[in-house]
């Protein structure tokens, strides 16, 4: 059997997805008055239960992603940091919230030079940057909360204290992850109950973080930052050859940013600006609005082509010009501007580049969770949170039941760089939130989460949704297309053109085609993101809501 039919083979009989067609493995969700929809369905149950008593889509968020904290130890936690957009139906406006974190401000990039480093390592205390997680849940609880923190974390606090199942899909990945964080103090006592992580179905408690809930609803954010908290974060770090301090940690607030946008074929679609990397999205979409993509069809060579072709394109000037915004040299208005589109869509051809180069905008003059609520007033909340690497860097402070983030591994460590390694500097981030309006009103909040997935299912679920008319549930279900091997923030850059992986649905056909156009097609399986959405219908007032069936969890409303 030759090499192509082997791929189509394999593709086919992987079993991902049933089809290419549209198709959805549940029907949308519908409710009147609030709806969540999250990884976990324990944490989704958090947030409906927030809402009935009377809680706002933050307040909903919050209790979720706290929950969370503790049935999904694998993709979020208070070690790390969060981004969200929230439609403020007072005001008629999407607000942004940075809740990303610096880099301690006693560690230098002469330092890590020192030690020999190419790269800053995933695990230990080097990669440790402030975690921005408590300080967002405060700020966004201080601007559209409406119940007490104390009764937003009680669903959290009550299950770290008695214990709550594990689900399936978290279980492996925390028996995959245990052994290497298994070496890192703290780590052992707090996630490997008797030796070992949990398995599906088994009852996890962690009263330690039960403890640090019930600190912040005592003594607000800065018990974390200011406090008793921070002191034994600061503690730890230095008992282990780490960096991170009590200063860094007093001295962090994130911010609340404005989201940027671009119109794509009557659809307004939002994203958060650098140092996250959500206006990939918008370049990718500004790309290929240039092309006829429903005429070419779901699922065929075209329509993956060019959605490759302009990912490469994107995640070229993704890798060289995004990062914390007080280092970028160039504007995000350039980079996602229309004309900047049309000079590079004229790099997109009928074959697959194997290198492309960095764009010159100035001619316009890394495991995650996501959550999305939504409420009777007509908030909607989109939420994204991470450790970033797996359950993080492995670093476990005290008795605080939670890991410190990794995310410090973004950085180049070349100088000179706009993402270069530089004391109290925020790195590269990739977890993104997204939200889109049509005519000035709500349309969708959604997310996908899953390293340098995201931005690229972020534009399949938009396309899918605008131009191949599925519904919010089929647009999370179909087949995904995954490209990997462009250039990174880290240094590295693409040279042989990567690999496009599809999950199965796409017809053999279709791989032989985009092998013939000189395209590198795998098969993978598990890393085409988790998605959750709600879209608002103005016309019949209701909500509808999607869960990803690659994950646990659900949509659930009243």
């Amino acid at each position: 059997m030759s090499t192509l039919a082997v791929v189509g083979a394999l593709i086919a009989l992987l079993g991902d997805r049933i089809t290419g067609k549209p198709f959805a493995t549940r029907s949308e969700v519908i409710a009147q008055h609030g709806m969540a929809a999250t990884s976990i369905p324990l944490a989704t149950l958090a947030a409906v239960d927030t809402l009935r008593a009377g809680g706002s889509a933050v307040d909903a968020a919050i209790a979720a992603n706290a929950m969370q904290a503790l049935l999904e130890p694998t993709g979020c936690g208070l070690g790390g940091d969060m981004f969200a957009l929230v439609w403020d139906p007072a005001k008629k406006e999407l607000v942004g919230f940075n809740g990303s974190g610096r880099s301690p401000a006693s560690l230098t990039l002469e330092e890590l030079h020192a030690r020999k480093l190419s790269h800053i390592p995933p695990l230990g205390p080097l990669p440790v940057s402030v975690p921005g997680c408590v300080d967002g849940w405060f700020q966004l609880h201080a601007r559209f909360g409406k119940l007490p923190m104390e009764r937003v974390l009680a669903p959290a606090i009550q299950a770290a204290r008695n214990g709550a199942p594990v689900t399936e899909l978290v279980a492996h990945y925390w028996a995959r992850g245990a052994e290497k964080l298994r070496e890192y103090p703290g780590f052992a006592e707090t996630f490997l109950p008797a030796g070992k992580a949990p398995a599906k179905g088994d009852v996890f408690a962690n009263p330690r973080l039960a403890a640090t809930l019930e600190a912040l609803v005592k003594g607000g954010r800065d018990a974390f930052y200011k406090g008793d908290i921070a002191r034994r974060i600061d503690a730890y770090m230095k008992a282990n050859g780490g960096f991170l301090s009590y200063e860094d940690l007093a001295e962090h607030s994130g911010e609340w940013v404005t989201p940027v946008s671009i119109g794509y074929r009557g659809y307004d679609v939002w994203e958060l600006p650098p140092n996250g990397q959500g206006i990939a999205a918008l370049q990718m979409l500004e790309l290929l609005e240039g092309f006829d993509v429903a005429g070419a069809g779901f699922g065929s060579t075209q329509h993956v082509h060019r959605f490759v072709e302009a990912k490469k394109l994107a995640f070229e000037d993704r890798a060289r010009l995004y990062a914390d915004p007080r280092f970028m040299t160039t504007s995000v208005e350039a980079l996602i501007s229309e004309r900047y589109a049309a000079e590079r869509r004229k790099l997109i051809g009928a074959r697959a580049a194997k290198s492309q180069p960095v764009g010159n905008p100035a001619l316009e003059d890394g495991d995650t969770i996501y959550l999305t609520t939504a409420d009777a007033s007509g908030m909607m909340v989109s939420w994204i949170q991470s450790n970033y690497r797996g359950m993080g860097s492995g670093m476990t402070p005290g008795d605080l039941g939670f890991v410190l983030q990794d995310r410090g591994e973004m950085f180049d460590l070349t100088p000179g760089r706009a993402n270069s390694y530089a004391p109290r500097k925020r790195p590269f981030h990739t977890i993104i939130p997204a939200f889109v309006t049509k005519n000035g009103e709500p349309f969708l909040s959604f997310g996908v989460m899953g390293g340098a997935t995201q931005p690229q299912g972020h534009v399949q679920i938009v396309m899918n949704i605008v131009d191949f008319g599925m519904n919010i549930q089929e647009a999370g279900d179909a087949p995904r297309i995954l490209h990997d091997g462009s250039s990174e923030p880290t240094g590295e850059r693409m040279t042989e053109g990567g690999r496009v992986y599809l999950e199965s649905g796409f017809e053999p056909e279709v791989v032989r085609e985009l092998v013939q156009r000189g395209h590198d097609v795998g098969v993978n399986v598990g890393d085409f993101g988790g998605y959750q959405a709600i879209r608002w219908d103005p016309e019949r007032r209701v909500y509808l809501g999607a869960s990803e069936s690659r994950k646990d969890g659900c949509a659930l409303g009243y």
